[in-house]
């Protein structure tokens, strides 16, 4: 029998603390559909008595149709010196109407006397009463034990006597956390180990954070020193230095060590989690994130993408698809045949070794990094490198020429203007954009011009723009490369272009994007080579 381990996600409350974190209860129900999807057995959302958004977010919680998923109130014991019936906090925490709710109290005696000011036997008596009361209520609790490691290393028979408190009032799950993040994985196990055999008869749970960076590491120990239930957020973002992150957690635990975490069948929904995750907190996701990130499965070196090619686990330690990601491989000098031709096959699969079309595109492939391009993070580019090669593209317009000026002072927004002319098929376009510089009313005027030809461009907009400077010894003369991700409905691609005129290199990333698009969505090439 496979050993199940809990996951409790705390995006919505722990994640919330996070740095330029900040979500709208639309955000909120939107993450809680997603972890539902993915099937974690608890969804950590809020305190419904800290303030009105997360009460909203409670009611209206109340009417989805969760599959998988259990919501968890969260908030603290009662105040000191005050019964818990009459505790605000307490008595929110039950309109939020959850059968689970997530208990935090001190397990620390530094703690009691400096930030409390109260006595230790008033602290074990918050614990008990908290708990009590909510039981009384009909609610389950789980007692995150806060500051548990910190306080078991100082005061060992203090932090049990807690954790002892809250048992003994009913809790099922004791979540014992480590707040600061500064604990060591070996003592991490060491004093996990020490509570599961205390107390038999719960459920033992592990907090990490990510302060020293090895919360991750520290959830695996626990794990194998006997907690059943892991409490993090799904990428790792929360107070601080952030929370144990459990896209990777889950994979480590179920493809690695035989735990069930998720349903097995929704394994290959954790990339996609990950990416939508990252969408609604509108943060970037980190491209080198374990099992998640763009560059998980990514392979530059020619010796490293042949390996893969002929057998992938000589330098990936699972195959990508397990968890819905995929193979990548970066286009540059240092690439192999085998890895260009690998990716070229991916849209146009008549091409092989002995394809003269693969020298020739090696060849220019070599020439435009020489110029100073480079492909690895521009697979759009990439890919319309290979058409042209094989004389496999559409031309969807031509430039005849922009102009563009600039103004100061300006109206907010409007500190360029922006003029060109291109050709579509026999006929020319003329038109005009204001924006807030010199590339974004380059955007408006070519969208403006291609409107009435490519309806389709008003579903694509820009995701970012970066700029990075070739030679910095040539000061403002130095050669630009620009990178500019787009996305419409589909997806997202990356352009790049190189010169030494920043508008210019922009203009080639900026028309390249447009193309892109427009290959991929016209119904003559639909995409195909």
């Amino acid at each position: 029998m496979r050993k199940t381990v809990e996951i409790l996600d705390s995006t919505l409350r722990d994640g919330a603390q996070g740095e330029g974190i900040s979500f709208s209860v639309e955000d909120k129900l939107a993450v809680t559909r997603l972890l539902d999807g993915l099937g974690v057995s608890y969804i950590e959302a809020g305190n419904p008595g800290s303030n009105p958004k997360d009460l909203e977010f409670f009611r209206r919680a109340g009417e989805l149709k969760l599959r998988h998923s259990r919501l968890v109130a969260f908030g603290s014991t009662r105040r000191k010196n005050r019964p818990a019936a009459e505790d605000d906090n307490l008595r929110a925490l039950l309109t939020a109407g959850t059968e689970m709710v997530s208990i935090f109290g001190k397990c620390w005696d530094l703690h009691v006397r400096d930030i409390l000011g109260t006595t230790e036997e008033e602290n074990f008596a918050m614990i008990g009463d908290t708990v009590a009361f909510l039981r009384e209520h009909g609610r389950r609790v789980i007692f995150d034990g806060e500051h548990f490691f910190d306080g078991y290393q100082a005061n060992p028979a203090f932090a049990m006597e807690a954790l002892a408190s809250a048992v003994k009032a009913g809790a099922e799950v004791l979540a014992l956390c480590d707040t600061n993040g500064g604990t060591f994985p070996e003592d991490i196990a060491r004093i996990t180990r020490a509570v599961a055999e205390r107390f038999p008869q719960v459920t033992v749970g592990i907090h990490t954070h990510n302060d020293s960076g090895l919360a991750v590491a520290n959830s695996l120990a626990a794990v194998e020193a006997g907690a059943a239930h892991v409490q993090g957020t799904y990428l790792g973002f929360g107070e601080r230095s952030g929370n144990a992150n459990l896209s990777t957690i889950i994979p480590n635990l179920q493809l690695k060590r035989g735990y069930v975490c998720i349903p097995d069948s929704n394994l290959p929904q954790l990339t996609d989690t990950a990416r939508a995750m990252a969408e609604v907190a509108n943060i970037p996701l980190g491209r080198g994130e374990p099992y998640v990130g763009a560059s998980a499965f990514a392979h530059k070196a020619g010796m490293h993408a042949d390996g893969v090619i002929k057998n992938s686990t000589s330098f990936e330690h699972i195959r990508p698809e397990l968890v819905g990601n995929e193979r990548r491989f970066l286009m540059s000098e240092i690439s192999g045949r085998t890895a260009v031709l690998e990716k070229i096959r991916r849209y146009c699969p008549d091409i092989n070794k002995e394809s003269p079309e693969l020298t020739r595109i090696m060849e220019e492939l070599k020439r435009q990094e020489l110029e100073g391009y480079q492909f690895e993070g521009a697979d759009g580019s990439f890919e319309l490198l290979v058409r042209r090669c094989l004389n496999r593209i559409p031309t969807y317009f031509t430039l005849a020429y922009y102009r563009i000026t600039g103004e100061k002072p300006y109206d907010v927004g409007q500190s360029a203007v922006a003029t060109l002319k291109v050709k579509v098929g026999e006929q020319y376009q003329i038109a005009a954009g204001e924006g807030n510089g010199p590339v974004n009313a380059l955007d408006r005027a070519l969208r403006s011009a291609l409107k009435e030809f490519y309806p389709s461009l008003n579903s694509v907009h820009l995701v970012d723009y970066k700029v990075r400077v070739m030679d910095s010894r040539k000061a403002t003369a130095a050669k630009v490369r620009v990178l500019i991700t787009s996305a419409d409905k589909a997806g997202e691609w990356t352009t790049v272009g190189v010169s030494d005129d920043v508008i210019e290199a922009s203009w080639i990333a900026l028309s390249e994007s447009i193309e892109y698009h427009l290959i991929h969505t016209t119904p003559e090439t639909g995409g195909k080579i």
